[in-house]
């Protein structure tokens, strides 16, 4: 207790505590004085009396048996000196505290030690951070050990979706495929047996008509149907306006266009190698495909025509060359440039096999007719039904196998090598000459002579390079035209 209180036991001047008046008033215990307490008088021991007088066991007088009184008071060697007896006070209980001043013994061993202090705000930080890291990699050796038997995550994600505008580019493929789709068309064609038919693609043109190619309607004009389908899905039935073998091209007309947009021409003239272009159609049957590549090559000669097999003339055809894919199916579809302007119609492939059973797909090598033809003999179809035949009149010797083209030397089949008022023979050529070049293209056979006659529009003029005992001479053509297609080439 602080200095200056009163401890619970009584003051130590003398005052009265709660057991009693230390200067010999009456305690709980009895008097100091001798007198009577609750146990009995201060000289009576209730083990016995340490003077020889009885014991609490025993009447008095009685010799105790083998047991001994005791000789010194409980806390002492003496049993005179007061409260209890002995030379010193009792000893405190074990692990007593002090009660203030004078009540208790101070603790030994010195001074008192320092109170002790918890750890440091700097530890305390050090050691969050060791748990954290701890924490975490548990978390993650858990979440592995949960998770490798079945190889799944469940807080696996790849993030949100990709957001903002995707506008794309007039000029882009995307751009012009927008464009251009609308006005493409797939064709089925049946013999009316329901045993074969042909697929195909085409294109749609001033007031309603598809151009296609005539390999791809041929069966529909020995008694078949035609079925055309457009880019939205709706399907009418169509009819042959004319078709031309010698070029490989045809005019239909659907009954019904729901709308469609026509599709704009160009300009196949202008065209040169490594322009980019872009193939649109069905091949195998995929309506809507676009595929993309370059123009790899100018007057390809090309002979292309009835895939069936059919009796029809082969068509010749001085070819755009390109490598976008082309494959069974694309044929009648439009070759577009980058302006999404048709520059050729689409007609045959090159294949590394080919058989009536079995037909391989593209390698690279896809043939388009120019455009400038294309819009040529359209014309024809639907003014008149049919298409004139360009010529120069003359007959090729199939025998020759030097430098450039010959003309025959003969007359072939009552036919004279060289037509007389024709336009050959109205610009000095005879039979014999050599034709190196036509329009500064140096010839290597005759199908391609064929193929760039058959290319011009009637009433053009070309240049023509020929040899004539072995002196070169120049003489400028005028294309003229049959009425009547003719089965042989000239």
């Amino acid at each position: 207790m602080p200095e200056g209180g009163e401890p619970p036991f009584g003051r130590p001047d003398g005052g009265e505590g709660p057991f009693g008046r230390p200067d010999g008033g009456d305690t709980p215990f009895g008097r100091p004085d001798s007198g009577e307490g609750p146990f009995g008088r201060a000289g009576d021991n209730p083990f016995g009396r340490p003077d020889g007088g009885e014991a609490a066991f025993g009447a008095e007088g009685r010799e105790q048996s083998s047991t001994r009184t005791y000789e010194s008071p409980f806390f002492g060697p003496s049993a005179g000196a007061p409260p209890y007896g002995g030379d010193a006070p009792p000893p405190p209980p074990r692990h007593a505290l002090g009660m203030g001043p004078g009540w208790a013994p101070p603790p030994s061993g010195g001074a008192p030690a320092a109170p002790r202090r918890g750890p440091g705000t700097g530890l305390l930080v050090v050691l969050a951070v060791v748990v954290a890291l701890v924490a975490s990699a548990l978390g993650s050796v858990g979440t592995y050990l949960l998770t490798r038997t079945n190889g799944t995550d469940p807080s696996y994600s790849l993030g949100p979706l990709p957001s903002g505008a995707t506008d794309r580019a007039p000029d882009s493929v995307a751009g012009v495929a927008a464009r251009v789709l609308p006005s493409v068309v797939s064709l089925e064609v049946g013999n009316g047996s329901n045993t074969e038919g042909a697929t195909g693609s085409g294109f749609l043109i001033k007031n309603g008509y598809v151009v296609t190619n005539n390999h791809v309607v041929a069966m529909a004009a020995k008694g078949g149907d035609i079925k055309i389908q457009f880019y939205n899905r709706k399907t009418t039935t169509g009819r042959i306006v004319g078709r031309d073998p010698g070029s490989d091209l045809a005019v239909v007309k659907p009954e019904d266009t729901f709308g469609t947009p026509e599709i704009s021409l160009g300009n196949s003239d202008q065209v040169v190698v490594g322009d980019p272009v872009i193939a649109v159609g069905s091949p195998l049957g995929l309506t809507g495909t676009v595929t993309t590549g370059i123009v790899s090559s100018l007057n390809r000669p090309v002979i292309a025509g009835d895939e069936n097999g059919g009796s029809e003339e082969p068509a010749y055809i001085s070819a755009i060359q390109t490598d976008a894919a082309i494959n069974p199916g694309n044929s009648g579809g439009p070759l577009v440039n980058g302006k999404g302007e048709v520059v050729g119609v689409n007609s045959a492939i090159a294949t590394l096999s080919r058989s009536l059973t079995n037909q391989s797909g593209s390698i690279g090598l896809g043939f388009a007719i120019p455009v400038n033809q294309a819009r040529r003999v359209a014309e024809e179809l639907v003014t008149s039904g049919k298409a004139k035949r360009p010529k120069i009149g003359i007959v090729l010797d199939p025998d020759y196998k030097g430098q450039g083209v010959r003309i025959a030397s003969e007359p072939t089949e009552g036919r004279q090598p060289v037509d007389p008022g024709g336009p050959a023979a109205k610009a000095g050529l005879k039979a014999g000459d050599i034709i190196l070049e036509l329009d500064g293209l140096r010839l290597q056979d005759g199908n391609e002579l064929i193929a760039l006659i058959r290319s011009k529009a009637p009433g053009s003029h070309i240049t023509v390079k020929f040899q004539r005992a072995g002196q070169e001479r120049t003489a400028t053509l005028t294309v003229t035209a049959d009425d009547e297609p003719t089965p042989s080439p000239s």
